[in-house]
């Protein structure tokens, strides 16, 4: 491999903590128990709608995912901020960089957010590329901010690895002809995981030596 794409939450930043902290107080108004991670990730999907759909039983009323979304941003953002990196992350970052090759971050988290988050954690530098979302809606798909943000690096699809902690990843790594590999830090069940056929892994070192 020549490239790795890393995505952000649940992968190179260890948030599952503030994730699920956040959902139980959105969710608390609905009487809902609230989850621990493992109940979490058992309920989990994207587009995420669909994981608050599964959560309440039912489908979202009109306006209602909008009002949950932003409640959910609101409580993370302030939750987030005693999150840190990944174990292994910051080695796995380095030993890239110190091998002459390339590496870049694709989030479908505010792109603000991310190029400062990235910043204040003194990682910025081992990018060739940050994207984090600009537009559109929250909450959906990867697949098409893939081609983008590989059509910008100007680099061979299957040239790259991309590491990830859901679905989505995988999906969008698929749809670009790239490779991926699954970390089980995230959001997403091992069990989903390795329902989906793609390799997964406990830890990003063991992600990471599929690159080498």
């Amino acid at each position: 491999m020549k490239h790795i794409i890393w995505d952000w939450n649940g992968t190179l930043f260890h948030d599952i903590d503030a994730v699920v902290a956040a959902t139980n107080k959105v969710f608390e108004p609905y009487g809902l128990a609230p989850f621990d991670n493992d109940g979490f990730r058992a309920a989990y999907t994207r587009p995420i709608w669909v994981a608050y759909e599964r959560m309440l039983g039912r489908p979202l009323r009109e306006g209602e995912w909008e009002a949950l979304d932003q409640a959910f941003h609101d409580n993370y953002h302030e939750l987030m901020l005693s999150c840190v990196l990944a174990e292994g992350a910051l080695d796995c970052l380095r030993t890239w960089a110190d091998s002459g090759r390339s590496q870049s971050l694709l989030s479908m988290w505010a792109h603000e957010r991310l190029v400062r988050k990235a910043a204040e954690l003194e990682i910025s530098h081992y990018f060739d590329r940050i994207d984090g979302l600009l537009n559109g809606a929250p909450g959906g798909g990867k697949a098409e901010h893939m081609v983008v943000h590989i059509e910008s690096l100007r680099i061979d699809p299957s040239k790259v690895l991309v590491i990830g902690d859901s679905l989505d990843d995988a999906h969008a790594a698929q749809h670009v002809g790239a490779t991926a590999v699954l970390y089980t830090g995230g959001m997403t069940s091992r069990t989903d995981l390795a329902a989906s056929g793609f390799p997964v892994v406990d830890t990003l070192v063991e992600a990471f030596n599929y690159a080498n």
